[in-house]
């Protein structure tokens, strides 16, 4: 909305009004705004919820040791994160841009999805919340519009990258093609042509090899954002985890964005040219600020937990980003925590069940999600199981430093996420 008001008095010579014009005044403002509205908001959500005693479900004694600390702490923090990203988009963004209204929808939609489930376990004091099949639902739906946009909107372009070879191939130059086009083409590390169309994958389709090329793309859309979304959600179980590692993951996304929408910094790192997506950087930079400043509040010791109503979120809009951006199969590189946690979990589960038809009790790990390894006392651990990782970690680690380790390694991650762009 000011975007619009200022490019308008711009005609009239209004001092400053040419700065909304630049992505980078915009973007930085957006921060700096969604900081200041996630901490000022926060406070007084916070208060809010505890006036009305809306708080989560006591925690499991036996999984936290910390949990006894955790009782009375609102949740549905994910309001306070939700409404810091929106306020500032709506106020910076370009609204008719294609990628800001789907990161929007996303942002709406599965804020919805998990304040459902947070409502059902805070207001209904239901601790299962919302059936595991229709989070799965709506999460599958995002993905099939979000996919279909993608197909069907005209605005949803990109130009690809070509390397051009001179003198005897001594020296190589990349060019952008000139007409922009809408193409199943993403970006793939460590090789030298560093693009997958997926309509080569289905090429066996013949003459609908590019239909059956997008069928593949929006597939793979809604298992990205389901897998991500179930991610980011596994992760968010101790104080801060899950709000610090997605500002970082969103950091470097901002950066792959950026760059993605500059014609000769994508020229430099050899990768396509999405135009319009500078959009984006407006988006990301309001949800680095809403996370940064929510942090102020759910740093341990927590006073609000962002519940679904946030992680479900954070993790939707994580993928998406990077499907706008084509760079979804970096997802699993940048985005290597939620993957661990969530096969941890996975690895857990199917252990148990072999060892159940065998008439063993054993486990891989302590506890899952990983990061419940790290926690666990020893005095917690069942006599009657058998642990492959028993003595991994020998004792427990304090909650604050397993989320500050796992904060390093995923700045590794995502540092090496960027550097892949250049090794080939």
């Amino acid at each position: 909305m000011l975007y619009y008001l200022f490019r308008f008095l711009e005609q009239f010579g209004l001092p400053g009004s040419n700065l909304w014009s630049y992505i980078s005044f915009r973007a930085l403002l957006a921060l700096m705004l969604a900081l200041v509205i996630s901490a000022w908001f926060g406070e007084y959500f916070i208060k809010w919820m505890r006036r009305h005693n809306f708080s989560e479900v006591q925690r499991d004694a036996s999984i936290d040791p910390y949990g006894e600390k955790k009782k009375n702490v609102p949740s549905m923090g994910g309001i306070i994160i939700i409404v810091s990203v929106l306020v500032p988009c709506i106020l910076l963004g370009r609204l008719r841009n294609i990628y800001m209204i789907l990161m929007i929808v996303t942002t709406v939609w599965l804020g919805m999805l998990g304040f459902i489930d947070d409502y059902i376990k805070n207001f209904k004091k239901n601790k299962d919340g919302l059936s595991g099949k229709f989070k799965i639902l709506g999460q599958v739906i995002l993905g099939l519009i979000v996919g279909l946009v993608l197909y069907f909107s005209p605005d949803a372009v990109i130009r690809e990258n070509v390397e051009i070879e001179h003198k005897g191939g001594v020296h190589t130059e990349v060019v952008h093609k000139s007409e922009a086009v809408k193409s199943t083409k993403t970006t793939i590390p460590f090789v030298k042509n560093n693009n997958l169309d997926y309509s080569s994958i289905v090429s066996f389709c013949g003459q609908y090899k590019t239909q059956a090329g997008w069928i593949l793309f929006v597939i793979v859309t809604i298992f990205v954002i389901t897998a991500v979304s179930n991610g980011a959600n596994l992760n968010d179980g101790m104080d801060g985890m899950a709000a610090g590692n997605s500002a970082i993951i969103c950091i470097a996304l901002g950066i792959l964005a950026y760059v993605s929408s500059h014609i000769e910094y994508a020229s430099y790192l050899n990768i396509m040219y999405i135009p319009g997506s500078q959009e984006l950087v407006i988006f990301i930079c309001a949800m680095i600020g809403a996370l940064i400043g929510f942090l102020w509040y759910n740093a341990y010791p927590a006073q609000i937990f962002m519940g679904d109503t946030g992680s479900l979120t954070i993790g939707g809009v994580i993928a998406v980003l990077a499907i706008i951006i084509h760079k979804e199969l970096l997802i699993p590189l940048l985005c290597g925590v939620f993957l661990v946690e969530s096969l941890s979990v996975i690895l857990q589960v199917e252990y148990f069940k072999l060892g159940k038809r065998k008439g063993i009790r054993q486990r891989l790990f302590k506890r899952t999600p990983i990061h419940d390894n790290f926690r666990v006392l020893p005095e917690q651990l069942d006599p009657s199981c058998r642990y492959v990782f028993k003595n991994w970690p020998r004792g427990a680690w304090h909650e604050s430093k397993i989320t500050v380790r796992f904060w390093i390694t995923t700045i590794l991650l995502a540092a090496a996420t960027i550097i892949t762009l250049k090794i080939r």
